[in-house]
């Protein structure tokens, strides 16, 4: 019979793909996280992973116990708010993990995240900030704010607010270099943007949009296209809600270039029956929608 510190251990490799790595999450030795799955291994009369040179990759009985692993997860978390008032009225606690574009963890998220934990200060809340699809299968984050819904997986997707970007540069490269007029005066500047093959999502490919082909200055970070642009390096894409960061920016072709995107909320399904991560997701989708519309506005 599997005990829950087993599955726990299990669970972590199976997300890590690595002994090591799952170690570092649950502050273990890599040799006792190999010890610990073998007793799981040895209790279930099955094995559970193979090792390769990739990492640690889960057989079909270790990818047939993950729901069973992850049902017990989800029923200890609600049992542990349960107790802790955290489905009910009282306040909200504990550690919650959300992944989001670079774009959104700079500009909006800390000012949202700072005002729920003022609210609930026995909330631990960690912002996980890559240029990429973050998983939640592998449980890199308990939530994710994407820029386009998922098409598959065991998933619940809320839209939470669209927000707006325009061509932005600084009033210094503009004195130098001249301001376009129409859009096909851009060829004649020095254009920042993302990385072409780094674009992880179509959603963020704005400059194949409006049909610029040439990216002089490229990086996969939106802090470092945006402070390119506020050092004069050349004309780029912003979102209006990062402007307000940025008063050495005024926008380009304002009423030519504008582009509409939305963000998306994205949780595990078995998720809704957490009362607390509910709760900590509407304060969330909430902050979110004040906050874009309170810098937007500025602009």
């Amino acid at each position: 019979m599997a005990d829950w510190d087993d599955l726990r251990v299990f669970l972590a490799v199976i997300r890590t793909e690595s002994l090591s790595a799952a170690g570092r999450a649950l502050r273990l030795d890599p040799a006792t996280v190999g010890r610990r799955i073998v007793k799981l291994e040895e209790a279930l009369a099955t094995r559970l992973f193979v090792k390769s040179p990739q990492g640690y990759a889960a057989t079909e009985a270790g990818l047939r116990l993950l729901p069973h692993a992850e049902a017990a997860e989800q029923a200890l978390q609600a049992a542990a708010d349960d107790l802790r008032g955290g489905g009910g009225s009282g306040g909200l606690s504990g550690q919650v993990r959300i992944g989001a574009p670079d774009g959104c963890a700079n500009y909006l998220l800390p000012r949202i995240v700072a005002a729920i934990c003022d609210d609930n200060p026995g909330l631990e809340v960690q912002i996980v900030a890559l240029p990429r699809v973050i998983n939640l299968s592998r449980r890199e984050a308990d939530m994710v704010i994407a820029v386009s819904p998922p098409t598959a997986g065991r998933l619940t997707v809320q839209r939470l607010t669209d927000y707006h970007l325009h061509l932005a540069a600084s009033r210094a490269y503009l004195d130098r270099h001249g301001t376009p007029q129409r859009r096909a005066d851009l060829t004649a500047h020095r254009i920042v943007g993302y990385i072409p093959d780094m674009i992880f999502d179509k959603e963020l490919d704005y400059l194949a949009e409006i049909g610029v082909s040439e990216v002089r200055l490229a990086s996969n970070s939106v802090p470092v296209q945006l402070n390119w642009l506020r050092h004069g390096a050349g004309i780029g894409m912003v979102h209006d809600f990062a402007l307000p960061s940025a008063p050495e920016l005024v926008k380009v072709l304002p009423a030519e270039v504008s582009l509409t995107r939305a963000f998306w909320l994205i949780r595990h399904a078995d998720d809704r029956r957490t009362g607390r991560m509910n709760r900590f997701a509407d304060l969330l989708a909430q902050g979110l929608r004040r906050e874009v519309l309170r810098l937007e506005a500025m602009t």
